[in-house]
């Protein structure tokens, strides 16, 4: 058995729900100067077990290893068990280490303390175990960027079988949200596999246990994107919004609307929504092509609500 093998057949038997209060894994980290012992409960976020901060939920910032819950990540020619394995193999490669943290005092929207473990994170980033991750529109942790190029340049991991322009980290059925400010917000999130920025795939859709939602992009056909180029920056409804951007730059964000229905972040937030819907009215009416409409699936996340991720009554998908 290679050592690869004998790693990812451990991490089969890893069982989140298994784990006892008396018997789960345990492990090492230094936070904040002091050793602590923590239980990872994937590559990602960990809780810390003893000590003065005994009891509190970490998530790792600056990188993001695939859900651990079941199998629902799908991507190139990789099967959603194969990348489950690579989950499972992330939460090991994280409990088999010692680790240096440091507390940001800061939470995020699940109030788990955001924590940067240096190490960890370019440790699951490099072998692949692990994407670069930034939860807004600027670009993740430069050295961090520098291992992610490297994994993918040599296949390591979750790239070996294709590299998606994003990778969808979150999956939000608009059923799901509680009440109309967040249906409103309601969104998917895409990380860029390049620098690790985030791009919120807005929507409001239902969608079904245990339904396959894929992030789909389009052929680009060049000249066509030149010719919209020339054509938004003589609009001179959009003068304002364009001030300041070279022609080169325009070009990007109109080859990466053309490209994933997304406005890059060239553009503020704020005025994103009205070009977006301005460069889909060409889509519709023919001036990126024909075959600008039909787009393929890139990378997919298999839906489970929250509630029937864990236990015996979990999602059938899951089990």
């Amino acid at each position: 058995m290679t050592a690869l093998a004998g790693f990812a057949v451990a991490a089969l038997c890893l069982s989140p729900s298994g784990d006892t209060e008396a018997g789960e894994a345990r492990s090492k980290v230094f936070l904040d100067g002091q050793p602590v012992a923590v239980h990872f409960n994937d590559g990602d976020s960990f809780r810390v077990v003893n000590g003065s901060a005994n009891g509190t939920k970490a998530r790792l910032m600056g990188f993001n290893t695939l859900e651990s819950y079941g199998p629902v990540h799908q991507w190139g020619t990789w099967t959603a068990k194969e990348m489950f394995v690579l989950a499972k193999m992330a939460t090991l490669n994280a409990r088999r280490g010692v680790w240096t943290c440091e507390n940001t005092g800061e939470v995020d929207t699940y109030n788990r303390a955001l924590i940067y473990c240096p190490g960890l994170a370019e440790d699951q980033i490099r072998k692949g175990l692990a994407h670069v991750m930034s939860v807004d529109d600027e670009p993740g942790i430069p050295e961090l960027v520098a291992a992610q190029q490297d994994a993918i340049a040599n296949r390591r991991g979750i790239w070996a079988h294709g590299v998606p322009e994003y990778v969808m980290t979150s999956l939000h059925s608009i059923d799901e949200s509680i009440d109309r400010k967040q249906r409103e917000r309601n969104y998917n999130r895409l990380v860029s596999s390049a620098d690790g920025h985030s791009v919120k795939w807005k929507h409001q859709d239902v969608y079904n246990e245990c339904q396959k939602v894929c992030h789909q992009v389009y052929e680009v056909d060049e000249a066509r994107v030149d010719e919209v180029s020339r054509e938004v920056q003589a609009d001179p409804k959009l003068t304002a919004l364009f001030s300041g951007l070279s022609p080169e730059q325009i070009r990007k964000v109109v080859r990466d609307f053309a490209r994933d229905r997304h406005i890059n972040r060239s553009i503020p937030e704020d005025e994103r929504a009205g070009l977006k819907a301005h460069l889909q009215a060409l889509v519709d009416k023919g001036s990126f092509g024909p075959k600008a409409t039909v787009g393929s699936d890139s990378t997919c996340v298999i839906h489970a609500p929250f509630k029937r991720r864990y236990g015996g009554g979990k999602a059938a998908c899951l089990k």
